[in-house]
Parts: C-alpha cells; sequence; structure tokens
C-alpha cells in the first residue's frame, strides 16, 4: 500500500485474481462485491475503497463533496493486471457522501464526469451523484418466506400478480400530490394487495433512472433502487413487509438498452464501453437509447451481476425481463441495411442468447427459489425451456398473443362476436409451446390505449359485465395472472404516471363490484388447486364445446390430479341463456360458487340457484349434463360436490321429448 499527499491511498483492493478473470471472461455474476464504492477499514482507519472499470481511460479521479470536487485530490491508480480497473482508498469519507469519477479518456482528451455503474444508491433526478451507502444492517425478518418460496414460487403453484408502478399507486394530494415513500408503501400496498388477495406484486423498474416518464424502462442505477422513494434500507422494508405478509415480489429488469444521459454508462471512458461501437446493433431506433454490447465479456459480467444483485441483496423473488425480442433479434425495428447479420449470415444476436441462457442458469442455480419471465413478443422457441435442451431457460413467457386476441374480442360489439370466436379459442393451440403468464399490463392502458374499462364494448354497464367476463376469463385460462394496477376495479382512465390510481371511483358501484369480483376470483383461485396446478399439464384443461359461436358460449373444465373438477362457462352477449345445456364428466351436484353477474357485483341476478343436479342426459360427449340458466356477459363457475351425488333419473319418453323440445342449440 502507498498514500499520496492527498491521502489516498493505492494499493488496497478488494478484487482477486479470479475476479479479474472471470469479470473479463465475461462470467463474473458477482461484482457488486469488488466494483463500485465499499467502506471498509484499512489499518485502522474507516474509509471507501472506489474500484471502476475505465480500460480506455489516462486519468481517473474520484471527486465529492468531501473534496471540493477537485479531480487533483484523490486520483485512482490502474491496476497493474491490464484489467483496466482503477482503484483508490480514501480515508474517511463514508456512508451517505456524494462523488462521481473524473475521467480523462486517451481518445481526444475527452474530460468527463460519471456516475458509478456500481453506485448501490444515486441522487435523485435531476441531480446525478453517486452515493455511498453500506447496504449491510438491515434486520430482514422473512426467513420463513425465504425457506419456502421455493414451493410458493413454483410453477406448479398459483400465481396472480399485481403489477405496480410505485410513482403512481397512490399519491398524497394534501402534499402536493408526492408519491408514497416506500417506507409508506410497506403499509399501505401491503394491506391492500393481502386484502385483494394477489399472491405477488410486479414492479416497474425500480432501478434509478433520470427521466421519470420512462417508467423505469431508461435506466441507469442497475444496482441501485430510485431515490424518488426513499433509501436502499427502506426500498428492503418494502420487499420485507411484502414477504412477511405472504407475498412474493418480483422486479422489472432491463438488459436491452439504456439511455444515453451524459453522466451515464454511454461513452463512458471516451469510448463505446458499454454500448456497441456500431450504430447498428449499439443504437435503438424505438428507444433512442444505446444498446449494450452483448459481444464484451465485461458487458455480459456487468448485467450477470446487476441480475444477481437484486435477487442476493434486496430477497427479489424473481426477475421479468423487458424487451426480450429485441436483444434476440440483430433486424429488431430496423430495415434492411440498418443492421449487421451474425457470424453466420443470420438475423439471430448469437452474444445476446449466450448471455440470457447463462444468466437464467446462473439465477436458478444460486437462487433455486426464485423465477424469470421474459417479454417475448415473437414466436421465438423455447423462451421457457431450459438451455440445455436449447431454450432460453426463463421460467415463464409473457403470452403476448393471448392479450392482443382476447383484447381485440373484447371490444367487439357483442353482435359480431360470433364471427370472432377463434380469437378466444385460438391460444389453447399453443397454450402449452411455453410456460405462459396471461398479461394485462400497463402496457395496454397508455399512449392513448385507453383503460381495461375503456376498451370493453357498450354502455357503462356492459362494460362493467364485459370487465368482469375478461377477468374472469383470464383467471380460468391456464397459465398465470398478471393485471396492473386500476384495473382490479376498472379505472375509467388510461394511466397516467403523473397522478394516482383513481381510487374515487370505488365509490361507484359499478367499480366497486368489480373490485369485489377480482377479491372473489382471488381467493377462489388460490383455494382452489383445479385452477392452477395443470397449468402447463395437458390434463389440467379441458374443452367442453368451444364451437357455439352462435350463441358466443363457451364452456371448459379445469382440473388437478386428486380428482377435483370446476366447470367454466363464457357468455359473451349480453342475452340470457335458458336450458342451456353443458355436458359435465360426472353426476352429482354442481354447485355455482362464482357468477359474474351476481348483484353482490352489479350485475342482473340471473344464475342457477347456488347449483343444479347432474342429468343423465348425453351431450358434448358426456352421459351427464346441467340444464344452466347463463347470465349475459358472465363468467360463472361450478364445483362439482362430491358430497351430494344425488343424480336425477334418467328421462324418457314424452319427458325426454319435452326437454330435447326446449333445449335452445
Amino acid at each position: 500500500m502507498a498514500a499520496t499527499d492527498s491521502g489516498i491511498i493505492h494499493g488496497v483492493t478488494l478484487i482477486q485474481e479470479k475476479d479479474t478473470y472471470f469479470f473479463r471472461e465475461g462470467n463474473h455474476s458477482k461484482l457488486y462485491d469488488v466494483l463500485g464504492s465499499h467502506i471498509i477499514e484499512v489499518d485502522g482507519r474507516v474509509g471507501t475503497l472506489f474500484s471502476v472499470w475505465a480500460p480506455n481511460a489516462r486519468s481517473v479521479s474520484v471527486i465529492g463533496d468531501f473534496n471540493g470536487w477537485n479531480p487533483r485530490r484523490h486520483p485512482l491508480a490502474v491496476r497493474w493486471d491490464s484489467s483496466g480497473i482503477w482503484e483508490g482508498f480514501v480515508p474517511g469519507v463514508g456512508h451517505g457522501e456524494l462523488y462521481k469519477y473524473h475521467i480523462v479518456s486517451n481518445f481526444g482528451d475527452q474530460v468527463l464526469q460519471k456516475g458509478d455503474p456500481f453506485a448501490f444508491w444515486w441522487e435523485t433526478p435531476p441531480r446525478s451523484a453517486s452515493c455511498v451507502w453500506n447496504l449491510d444492517g438491515f434486520g430482514w425478518g422473512d426467513e420463513n418466506w425465504m425457506k419456502g418460496r421455493g414451493v410458493t414460487n413454483g410453477i406448479s403453484e398459483p400465481q396472480s400478480i399485481y403489477e405496480t408502478h410505485i410513482g403512481s399507486w397512490m399519491r398524497v394530494p394534501e402534499e402536493g400530490g408526492r408519491s408514497l415513500s416506500y417506507h409508506e408503501l410497506a403499509t399501505k400496498l401491503v394491506s391492500y394487495v393481502l386484502d385483494m388477495g394477489f399472491t405477488h406484486v410486479e414492479f416497474l423498474p425500480v432501478m434509478e433512472h433520470p427521466f421519470y416518464g420512462s417508467w423505469g424502462y431508461q435506466t441507469l442505477g442497475y444496482f441501485a433502487p430510485s431515490s424518488r422513494y426513499g433509501t436502499p434500507h427502506e426500498f428492503m422494508e418494502l420487499v420485507d413487509s411484502l414477504h412477511r405478509a405472504g407475498i412474493g415480489v418480483i422486479l422489472d429488469w432491463v438488459p436491452s438498452h439504456f439511455p444515453s444521459d451524459g453522466y451515464g454508462l454511454s461513452n463512458f471512458d471516451g469510448t463505446c464501453l458499454y454500448e456497441h461501437a456500431d450504430p447498428r446493433k449499439g443504437y435503438h431506433p424505438d428507444w433512442k437509447s444505446c444498446i449494450f454490447n452483448y459481444d464484451r465479456n465485461e458487458v455480459r459480467s456487468f448485467l450477470l451481476s446487476s441480475a444477481r444483485f437484486w435477487l442476493d441483496r434486496y430477497h427479489a423473488d424473481g426477475l421479468r425481463v423487458d424487451a426480450v425480442a429485441s436483444m434476440l433479434y440483430l433486424d429488431y425495428s430496423r430495415k434492411e441495411g440498418e443492421w449487421i447479420p451474425n457470424r453466420y449470415g443470420g438475423r439471430e444476436n448469437i452474444e445476446a442468447i449466450e448471455l440470457l441462457r447463462k444468466m437464467n442458469e446462473i439465477l436458478y442455480t444460486d437462487f433455486p427459489g426464485i423465477q424469470t419471465a421474459a417479454e417475448e413478443s415473437t414466436a421465438w422457441p423455447m423462451v421457457s425451456r431450459p438451455g440445455y435442451v436449447g431454450g432460453l431457460g426463463f421460467g415463464y413467457k409473457w403470452n403476448m398473443g393471448w392479450m392482443h386476441d382476447s383484447l381485440s374480442y373484447m371490444a367487439l360489439d357483442p353482435i359480431y362476436r360470433k364471427y370472432r370466436q377463434n380469437e378466444l379459442t385460438f391460444g389453447m393451440w399453443y397454450a402449452y409451446s411455453e410456460n405462459f403468464v396471461l398479461p394485462l399490463s400497463h402496457d395496454e392502458v397508455v399512449h392513448g390505449k385507453g383503460s381495461l374499462f375503456g376498451k370493453m364494448a357498450g354502455d357503462r354497464w356492459q362494460k362493467s359485465a364485459n370487465l368482469r367476463l375478461l377477468l374472469g376469463w383470464q383467471y380460468g385460462h391456464p397459465g398465470k395472472k398478471l393485471l396492473f394496477m386500476g384495473g382490479e376495479f376498472g379505472q375509467e382512465w388510461e394511466w397516467n404516471h403523473d397522478s394516482s390510481v383513481s381510487w374515487h371511483e370505488l365509490e361507484d358501484a359499478f367499480h366497486e363490484g368489480i373490485s369485489m369480483w377480482m377479491r372473489d376470483l382471488n381467493k377462489f383461485y388460490r383455494s382452489h388447486p383445479a385452477m392452477w396446478r395443470g397449468d402447463y399439464e395437458r390434463w389440467g384443461f379441458e374443452w367442453i364445446d368451444c364451437g357455439d359461436s352462435n350463441a358466443s358460449v363457451l364452456s371448459f373444465i379445469r382440473r388437478d390430479l386428486d380428482g377435483h373438477t370446476i366447470l367454466c362457462v363464457g357468455s359473451f352477449t349480453p342475452v340470457p341463456r335458458i336450458n342451456y345445456r353443458i355436458g359435465v364428466p360426472e353426476g352429482g351436484f354442481w354447485r355455482e360458487v362464482l357468477n359474474s353477474d351476481s348483484e353482490r357485483y352489479g350485475g342482473g341476478n340471473w344464475g342457477n340457484m347456488g347449483g343444479l343436479h347432474a342429468e343423465r342426459w348425453r351431450i358434448h360427449g358426456r352421459e351427464w349434463s346441467l340444464d344452466l340458466t347463463i347470465p349475459p356477459l358472465s363468467f360463472t363457475v361450478f364445483e362439482h360436490d362430491d358430497a351430494d351425488p344425488k343424480p336425477e333419473p334418467e328421462a324418457d319418453g314424452p319427458e325426454r321429448a319435452f326437454k330435447t323440445a326446449r333445449r335452445e342449440r
């Protein structure tokens, strides 16, 4: 070790030879332990060790309040091992100190002031300094959750995910409409999600981002929760509170691109260090942002470390990876001549594919109870299959096709729905090709698309009924469920990130009814394994009748391996169907357990008086059937009651002829 006149000490390091080896090989996933700013003690003196990768720099200094932002005071020294890492220990600099790196480039004598790519906290934008922060010391209380999440978070378990934007979930009008803090959310959000019955919360990116209006998708602080809502420890408190309430936490993560703000990752040491130098691979035309250079091993280590960091230090239960399609295709959103083929002449981004496979391999190995999900909007095969069989290794894939088809159908005037019933049924043709999540996400309620409520056809009564029907259809269909905030009570206006969810609408009977329906759906869904245990197995779902397009009625069975059977019936026109016969797999009593047309939810209260006994009447290839009253624009659910198996005697003669004559189909 050697001390300079300024007091900085060189020769102190957290980096071992194996760290630089794996870093340069592209396989280091714990860089946050050795790069960035770390409070340590050296020879009895407490201070901060700064380490930054800037291989094309002529000089690097750390600047901050502690030295008057003077780049001559604390110069860092480059390591001897050609890793391009600069280091230095500054005694007396501790928790909460602001800093940046002052970089003089070897290229064009550029002088740059950069935030720390590995900073654990940042100033609140538009300020842009990094902040020394010791992540240790938080008293986690989620031991029981962490021990058991390998079961509760499994693909054979229920998942109903509440997608949330922290900045606009709830605001405080008495204080200028400010957003709630992590600390406040640890009480209010947890209480609400628990009451509504969701199993998980998925946060739009909490990682620090310069532009609030990007919702976090223009990330710069890949190791820092946004300071807009509180400190890192307060975000830990939020995660911990959710876990102690039995609620999982999924974080949206963006490895596909990053903004070009001058203090961030772009042109970091005067060269294209994190981004690809060729704009045909390094610039995203849709988002006007930089694309990571997946060819560079050190960048791969940076991204692998970021992914692992949130599961390690913040106990996240999963990552939803944004814009995976843009990573997989070199010609994504590009015209001919605007992209570079891979080494085989194809359009697949081989290096990005390898990164995603490696990421999933590391995360599932190191954190067996977690799940990853890909937002992938194309027909790329085996997204949610293991890498060793040629897949990408994700646990789930968002089913964008189901979402688009369902919303397109529900926007139709019911008189035309009989011509488009295949939009609802087509999804079952590919339902088992991936482990799907059925998303009704934030992307569908912004940029003039309107709210979920607004997308529904008809007047306000029909819109309410249609939305309850859509939510029932989502929960009955195989796949995990995701709903963006506000959709659970049918917010009428599309999402605005500058204001709160329209909680006042719950004073309206229609919206209160949708909220109660959502709460009851979640309760029933979670308590009945037939609704989720076979999500990705063919035995878990069976059509009864998917062909009655004239009546726009769909009926199907959900089941588990213990013999429990659930009957789901969706009616997509505002016409009540009397004496509508549906075949069922067994006799006995079928209890009507959910009915979206109940007056409790704001419906017209059509129904079946609590349930029906099956008759020995063959239809739909089944020996038993129910003579139902199907409410208009409704989703009804029946559970077979083993305790009351009283079958009606088989009808014959005049009675059978009478019953045949009254059938509508």
